[in-house]
């Protein structure tokens, strides 16, 4: 007979927390969906916009280079966010948790739209712009630390990967949404665009949070967590366990985390490249679009390949492609040939970078127990993803968005994908072990991660 992971299994006591990974991963696409369109949003709105409207005329490179800045704060913050949004993961639960940052993304978004530019309040447009993405960034901190906690948490053992995998499919969700928002703006005449239909997308967030919302408040806690309440075991203060029993996980988080350059570089620094290389703004966000839409199916492909080959092999394998097919994607942009372009845009993500990006959630979750694995995941990734946060701003200020600069940004790309790429391999291979005893230390604990 076969269980269904959605009810309790026959015989279960009435005390039993109920899996229900189905559940969870909606809530968990959904919820990344509207965080990282509020997040992409700004990204393509930087790279297109903000430039002219909130600095100084004058010179472009500059003011494009202090736009790519702005995304980049988002990243200082995120540590930030990750230690106070982990701690209380760990502490009350991932669910409660989840539903604040949705939240305060959704607020943080929509005031973007609001604020004065440039002309209007000079120096003080920038500043308010900066202290919104800072919100931002401490909200995105906790989502995907938490949502992919607790999507494992729900999952049964044979298939973590696979149901983890919907997390970052979500935000490759929220990126289409954004790019389909957005490619109609851009379209606006100048003086429509620069006045008012660069707000647009913002304010339009407050729809996706409200739907995103009531499908993430129908969603239990974890079974993991409830069980180590009625245990006793969540820890008081999770920073302390973590930092005494995983200190080496975490660092092996951060440095695999820097694959994360490989989609900004994509999404926002391609797209000022391309530009450069006399590309229309649709045009280039097309690619983006194109691209994350096969991803959507692609990477819950890559989910399922983790779960029967192992999380090491699939990641590894989308760092070392990302590498090799960067500058071929950026080269396509001077072909100026639609059909090798788009070719490109899709090998190089969707059956490249796709595959680190599904796999990642259990990957690196599984490094962790549950006392610490909100708390582990949210301070490794988003140490690691500063590298992505200000990859956009460095490229820039090399160089990379010149004629030539395929070379910076393939180098870069490069880099990123190497340092990934030797932490993982010194990570162990977790398909195999049971979620309760995920992360344990004890002698006993470590002969078994090792024979599976």
């Amino acid at each position: 007979m076969t269980v269904s992971y959605e009810d309790p299994p026959d015989g279960a006591s009435a005390a039993t927390p109920e899996r229900t990974p189905k559940k969870a991963a909606l809530a968990s696409f959904m919820g990344s969906a509207v965080e990282y369109y509020d997040f992409f949003v700004f990204g393509f709105v930087a790279a297109l916009v903000f430039p002219k409207i909130f600095f100084p005329a004058g010179n472009e490179t500059a003011a494009l280079a202090s736009s790519f800045a702005t995304l980049g704060v988002a990243y200082i913050a995120r540590p930030v966010g990750a230690l106070v949004i982990g701690h209380f993961g760990d502490r009350i639960g991932r669910r409660n948790v989840l539903m604040l940052t949705l939240l305060l993304m959704g607020a943080s978004t929509f005031a973007i739209g609001c604020l004065p530019t440039y002309a209007s309040v000079g120096v003080l447009a920038p500043i308010l712009l900066v202290g919104c993405r800072l919100l931002q960034g401490f909200s995105a901190a906790g989502e995907q630390a938490g949502a992919s906690s607790l999507t494992l948490e729900h999952s049964p053992d044979n298939q973590r990967a696979f149901f983890t995998s919907w997390t970052l499919t979500g935000t490759q969700g929220g990126l289409i949404l954004a790019s389909l928002v957005v490619i109609p703006i851009v379209a606006l005449p100048d003086e429509d665009l620069y006045s008012w239909g660069w707000r647009v997308p913002f304010w339009l967030s407050a729809v996706v949070v409200v739907v995103a919302y009531f499908i993430r408040r129908r969603l239990g806690e974890t079974p993991e967590f409830e069980e180590a309440k009625l245990a006793g075991t969540v820890a008081r203060v999770p920073l302390m366990p973590l930092m005494r029993d995983h200190w080496r996980d975490v660092l092996r988080v951060i440095f695999c985390a820097f694959i994360a350059a490989v989609s900004t570089v994509f999404a926002n620094l391609a797209i000022a490249y391309g530009k450069k290389m006399g590309l229309h703004a649709d045009e280039t966000l097309w690619l983006v679009v194109v691209a994350n839409i096969v991803a959507l199916g692609t990477q819950p492909m890559f989910g399922k390949l983790a779960d029967r080959i192992g999380r090491k092999p699939v990641f590894i394998y989308g760092a070392l492609s990302s590498a090799a097919l960067m500058p071929l994607y950026l080269l396509s942009m001077t072909s100026h040939n639609d059909v090798l372009m788009f070719a490109l845009a899709v090998a190089t993500f969707s059956f490249g970078y796709a595959a680190a990006n599904a796999v990642w959630p259990s990957f690196y979750g599984e490094m962790f127990s549950t006392r610490v694995r909100f708390s582990g995941l949210a301070i490794g990734t988003q140490l690691g993803f500063l590298v992505a946060g200000f990859a956009p701003a460095i490229v820039t200020a090399l160089g990379g968005v010149q004629q030539g600069g395929w070379v910076v940004i393939s180098i870069f790309t490069a880099a990123v994908c190497v340092i990934a790429t030797v932490s993982a391999l010194t990570a162990r291979e977790t398909k195999g072990v049971p979620t309760a005893l995920l992360g344990r230390r004890t002698p006993d604990d470590s002969r078994q991660l090792v024979d599976h």
